[in-house]
C-alpha cells in the first residue's frame, strides 16, 4: 500500500489534486516573461526529448515552466512503469519511485532527529541498530558512525564487507546508507513512514510522498523500499531549502544548522556532503566501483552553490539558492549521457541576467 494515509491516530490526509501548493504556486506570466521565451521553449523541448515524465522550474516561488508527459507505450517503457510507477495525478504527473534521491529526504530527516536529540551522528551506527549489520569485523563495524553513512564513507563495499577503515574512502553506497532508515526508526521509536509524515512531508504539504516496497525486480539492492513521489512534491522540498528549513507559513521544519551541515562539502569528497551532491569543489569523486576522481565542478555548466538530490533513470532536484531556482526532471534515463550540463547550459541561457 502507497503510505500517503495516515495511521490511527494521525490527522486525515486530503487527496491529491491539480492544484499547486503553497511551495508551487501557479505559473506566473509576469516572472516567466523575465525568461528568454525561446531560450526557454529549447530547454523544455530539450527535456521531453530524453524520455522525461515531469519537468518543473520554479524561480523565486513563481513556476517558470510545469511538463508532464506520458510514457510511451514502447517495451522499455512499460517495464519503467512495472517498476517504478504507482499512479498518476489528475494533472498528469506520475507518481514515481524516484530511486537515490530517496537520499535527499533522509538526509532532511536526520538532521531533524539531531534537532530533536534523537539522533548523535558521531554515535556507532550498532548503538542504534544492535551489532552484526554489516559483514565486518565487530571492531571494524564498531567505528563505523551515522555519519560515515550519511557522507558515503563507511568503508564498507556493496555486500558490507570490509574495505577501508572508516572515514577514509569515498564510496558511493546504496545498500550501506540504507541502513539510516532503522537507525531513524530506533532512534524515533516510530516506523518511516510515519517518521516520514509527521517530520516533514505532512507538515510541507507533500501530500503525493510515501514509502512503497520495491518489486521483486529490485531484490538485491540492499534498500527495498522506495521514496514514490512526484515533481510538485519534490519541488516543495527545495523550496524548503531555499527559506532555510522553513515552510511557506514560516513554521520551521528543520534547523539552519542542520542544514548548513547537510551541505557542507565532506573530507573524502569535496562534490558531496551528506547525501547530497554539490557544486563548488575543485574536483568530484563519483559514483562507481572505481570512484574515479573528476577535476573541475561536479556539473561544470550549473552555478557553483547548486545543491543536487539526484536518482537513478536521471531523476533530478536542483536547488540553486544564488538564482531562488528549483529544477526538477523525472521520468526514464536521458539517452544523452552528458545531460546534467547540456540542461544547465540551455536553463542558464535562458534564465534573466542578474
Amino acid at each position: 500500500m502507497f503510505r500517503i494515509i495516515a495511521a490511527a491516530g494521525l490527522l486525515a490526509i486530503s487527496a491529491c489534486t491539480a492544484s499547486p501548493s503553497p511551495s508551487a504556486p501557479a505559473t506566473s506570466a509576469t516572472a516567466a516573461a523575465e525568461w528568454n521565451a525561446a531560450a526557454l521553449a529549447e530547454v523544455v523541448a530539450y527535456v521531453q526529448s530524453q524520455k522525461s515524465t515531469g519537468f518543473l522550474i520554479i524561480q523565486d516561488e513563481k513556476t517558470i515552466a510545469e511538463h508532464n508527459w506520458p510514457l510511451p507505450d514502447d517495451a522499455a517503457s512499460q517495464t519503467f512503469r512495472a517498476n517504478f510507477v504507482h499512479g498518476t495525478e489528475p494533472n498528469g504527473a506520475l507518481r514515481e519511485d524516484v530511486a537515490s534521491q530517496q537520499k535527499g529526504l533522509i538526509a532532511l530527516l536526520v538532521g531533524v532527529g539531531v534537532d530533536r536529540g534523537l539522533i548523535d551522528i558521531d554515535r556507532p551506527v550498532s548503538g542504534y541498530i544492535g551489532s552484526r549489520w554489516s559483514k565486518a569485523t565487530p571492531e571494524q563495524e564498531g567505528k563505523i558512525t551515522v555519519r560515515h553513512l550519511l557522507e558515503m564513507n563507511s568503508g564498507l563495499k556493496e555486500d558490507l564487507s570490509y574495505d577501508a577503515p572508516a572515514g577514509t574512502k569515498f564510496f558511493y553506497n546504496t545498500p550501506a546508507y540504507a541502513k539510516l532508515k532503522p537507525v531513524l526508526e530506533k532512534a524515533a521509536d516510530q516506523e518511516l513512514w510515519i517518521i516520514t509524515q509527521l517530520w516533514f512531508t505532512k507538515i510541507s504539504n507533500m501530500h503525493s510522498t510515501g514509502w512503497e516496497e520495491r518489486p521483486a525486480a529490485f531484490a538485491d539492492s540492499g534498500n527495498p523500499t522506495g521514496l514514490v513521489t512526484t515533481p510538485g512534491d519534490l519541488a516543495i522540498m527545495g523550496q524548503i531549502i531555499l527559506n532555510r528549513g522553513k515552510k511557506p507559513s514560516g513554521a520551521r521544519i528543520i534547523s539552519e544548522a542542520q542544514l548548513d551541515a547537510i551541505f557542507t562539502p565532506t573530507a573524502t569528497n569535496p562534490a558531496y556532503g551528506r547525501l547530497w551532491w554539490l557544486n563548488n569543489g575543485d574536483y568530484s569523486v563519483n559514483v562507481g566501483a572505481a570512484s574515479p576522481r573528476r577535476e573541475g565542478r561536479f556539473i561544470p555548466a550549473a552555478p557553483g552553490d547548486t545543491l543536487s538530490a539526484l536518482g537513478a533513470q536521471d531523476r533530478k532536484l536542483f536547488v540553486v539558492p544564488s538564482m531562488k531556482l528549483i529544477v526538477v526532471r523525472t521520468g526514464q534515463a536521458a539517452p544523452d549521457r552528458e545531460f546534467n550540463n547540456k540542461l544547465w547550459q540551455m536553463i542558464m541561457a535562458a534564465a534573466p541576467r542578474t
